[in-house]
Formats: C-alpha cells, sequence, structure tokens
C-alpha cells in the first residue's frame, strides 16, 4: 500500500499469465478491476474475500487473453466495462479480438463496452483519481491509466519490463507505440511503478534507464 492508501492485487490468470489487477483503495474499499482476462471465479473469490466495492472494469485493450473474464464478472458485479473508443469493435469482433484462431473461441460470448473512453479521461477509484493515456501500437486503442497521486500506471500490453508490446496483429504498429510511450509514458516522474499486462512490474526510471525500445538515447 502506498502513501495514498491504493493496494494493488495482481490475479496472473490462465493460460499465458495474463495479469488482472485489482485495485482499491484500502479504507473505502472501492476497486476497479483491470483486464479480467480469464478465470472469472479467482477473480471474484479474491473480491469477496476483501470485501470490495467495485466500482467499473477497465481494460487497457481488446485482445482475447485480456477480455476473456469480461462478461462473467460484469454480471456477476453489476458494474460499467470501459476501453479507448479505439478498441470498442474487439469486445465483440472474434477476429479483432483474436478468440477466433483460440481452440475455444465458441466459448466467447462478448458484448459491447458501456463507456468507451478517450485521452485525459479520468476515472475514480475511491480517492484516487486515473487518468487515460492513449498509446496505440500494440493495438489501435491500447491504453494506460496513471494516477499520479499514487505513482501508478497500468500499461496493459504497451509497455513491460525491458520490452514493449507486440505490434505485428492486425491494427498494430511499432511506430506508434515506440512514439505514444517515449511522448506520454517514459516522461512520467522515474518513481512511477508500472504494472504490465503480462510479466513483473517494472518503473518508469527503469524502463528509461534499460529499455532498448524506449530508453533515453534510443
Amino acid at each position: 500500500m502506498d502513501k495514498t492508501g491504493l493496494k494493488i492485487i495482481t490475479i496472473p490468470t490462465a493460460p499465458i499469465e495474463e495479469n488482472c489487477y485489482l485495485c482499491y483503495d484500502a479504507e473505502k474499499k472501492e476497486a476497479l478491476v483491470i483486464d479480467p482476462g480469464n478465470e472469472a471465479e479467482r477473480i471474484l473469490d479474491a473480491i469477496r474475500e476483501q470485501e470490495l466495492k467495485v466500482q467499473a472494469i477497465l481494460l487497457t485493450h481488446g485482445h482475447w487473453d485480456h477480455i476473456g473474464a469480461v462478461e462473467a464478472v460484469r454480471k456477476a458485479l453489476g458494474v460499467k466495462v470501459f476501453i479507448h473508443a479505439d478498441d470498442a469493435a474487439m469486445l465483440t469482433d472474434k477476429r479483432q479480438n483474436l478468440f477466433a484462431f483460440m481452440e475455444t473461441h465458441h466459448q466467447f460470448a462478448g458484448s459491447a463496452a458501456d463507456v468507451l473512453l478517450h485521452e485525459g479521461d479520468k476515472i475514480s477509484c475511491g480517492s484516487i483519481e486515473f487518468q487515460v493515456i492513449h498509446t496505440p501500437g500494440h493495438t489501435p486503442g491500447g491504453a494506460c491509466y496513471y494516477a499520479p497521486a499514487a505513482g501508478v500506471l497500468f500499461s496493459g500490453d504497451s509497455l513491460f519490463a525491458e520490452e514493449i508490446g507486440r505490434c505485428d496483429f492486425p491494427g498494430g504498429s511499432l511506430t506508434a507505440l515506440i512514439s505514444s510511450l517515449k511522448r506520454k509514458v517514459i516522461t512520467l516522474p522515474e518513481d512511477t511503478k508500472v504494472y504490465p499486462g503480462h510479466g513483473p512490474a517494472t518503473d518508469v526510471g527503469w524502463e528509461r534507464a534499460h529499455n532498448p525500445y524506449v530508453s533515453i538515447g534510443s
């Protein structure tokens, strides 16, 4: 827990260890679910265990491994789903979200988001406010969620520890991703903690110095 009272629980979900996050105000117990990729019951069990009051589901982008449990979690909690407007179609189109290429594609039944986000929009989690940072490149509507007061960034598949997201899927652009990360993310305070869609957490200072794609001088 940081000085603002923000707590984060990481739930890596099968089959490819996608990081779902429960982000909540420790005092108010108001929470956001970020990228419920799979294993809805594990996610819901963690919410019940912590007695969280979930306010919304936030999606960093629309690929299958980040949205697989959206419908089950939305139905169980009765909350709204948020995604950047440029990825909106991915919630219902199996080819765009890549479910069409998975053996379990017949199990997917997505529905539209409730709220479409844009650069600079704000979302509250208890007393903590998150800002939407649009980072296209992995997908057209890839987005990071940044809480300046807490010094926390959820980066989805845009930025990983010493890596960046793949750009060879439909709608991807390596140039766009590197540009958006360099302009909007690597310029954040160096102690900003980064929670990516896969793998371990990192921070902006480390990526600025060691990430070959976005480091200073690269």
